[in-house]
């Protein structure tokens, strides 16, 4: 395993991420079990990946067990990185929610979930136009001295947002939407962007030292390529919900998929590898956030970090990217 480091966080950060949306259950993501997450993630800690990405509505809180579990007797091993600011009800209708009370209360329920006394990285979810970030980073720098929390973090956040924060506390990571297709998008599932990642946060935590977690590196699936034209997910699967995959607009992805994969299968490399490989190459970008559903899923992106891509290879994926006609 590679990793990278940054100023603003002591550890070294493996490159590729475990990204834990995906080990929410079988009732949010199609073809999943939670033998099969624990034994991946077991896996991916044997594999020194030492990042892992979750969030406690993910699963209204299973992914968090999950991870808790897995983890027992390897926490030493891992840097776990989980989120507050978005709460459900009994009814599971999920509000963003950034004051102070409310995170408080969430950081209690994450550490109990997890089986830990402390986070490694806390960041928030997305903001909550109802709350002053000032009125939220005061909460997060008392969490911190308490010891509940060592870094803070910004999910979803625009510059301007996070220098309004980087005045109470200090900010150590952001993370952001971001892969081959997806580089300034404006949107994800159908909520508006705040940000334009490689315009404006890659210059901005390069800047300032910070870490960046790109999360949907392979698009949700799109760019492992086996995603088919006629798109099969379940109600119940999470991507159902993404218009770019299911709108007369995912015609469009899919078109240049198309065109990258028979690109995979000439240089002899998975779509999935190439997309994951593409990001770590680029020094702005910390640890990349794939998830993955079983080992072989795993391996799969393991396999991304075990060859380094060539200038050649990385111009004919931007000839193709551009030619699309995509608005990147």
């Amino acid at each position: 395993m590679k990793y990278k480091k940054v100023e603003r966080i002591e550890d070294e950060l493996s490159v590729l991420g475990y990204g834990c949306w995906g080990i929410s259950g079988p009732a949010f993501w199609d073809g999943t079990t939670d033998g099969d997450s624990i034994k991946t993630i077991h896996k991916a800690i044997e594999a020194g990946i030492n990042l892992f990405d979750v969030a406690p509505v993910y699963g209204f809180g299973h992914a968090e067990e999950v991870l808790g579990k897995a983890i027992s007797g390897s926490r030493s091993k891992v840097f776990i990185a989980t989120k507050c600011g978005l709460i459900w009800d009994k009814q599971n209708r999920i509000t963003n929610c950034l004051r102070p009370e409310s995170i408080r209360r969430e950081i209690e329920e994450s550490l109990q979930r997890l089986g830990t006394d402390y986070v490694d990285l806390y960041q928030l979810h997305w903001p909550d136009p109802a709350v002053e970030i000032e009125e939220t980073m005061e909460t997060l720098v008392e969490l911190q001295k308490a010891g509940k929390i060592r870094y803070i973090g910004l999910s979803n956040f625009s510059i301007g947002e996070a220098e309004r924060a980087m005045k109470i506390g200090e900010i150590s990571s952001m993370q952001g939407l971001y892969n081959m297709l997806e580089r300034n998008p404006e949107s994800y599932h159908n909520i508006p962007l705040e940000y334009r990642t490689e315009r404006e946060v890659l210059p901005f935590v390069v800047k300032n030292g910070m870490a960046f977690l790109p999360y949907s590196p392979l698009f949700q699936g799109l760019l492992t390529g086996t995603i088919s034209n006629s798109k099969d997910f379940s109600s119940s699967d999470v991507r159902s919900s993404n218009p770019k995959l299911s709108t007369p607009e995912f015609r469009r992805y899919y078109e240049v998929v198309v065109d990258l994969s028979k690109l995979a299968h000439k240089v002899g490399k998975p779509l999935g590898q190439i997309a994951i490989n593409w990001m770590v190459r680029d020094n702005a970008v910390t640890s990349v956030i794939a998830g993955a559903q079983n080992v072989a899923q795993l391996e799969e992106n393991l396999g991304a970090v075990e060859w380094t891509m060539e200038d050649a290879l990385y111009n004919e994926i931007e000839e193709i990217v551009a030619s699309s006609g995509l608005d990147l």
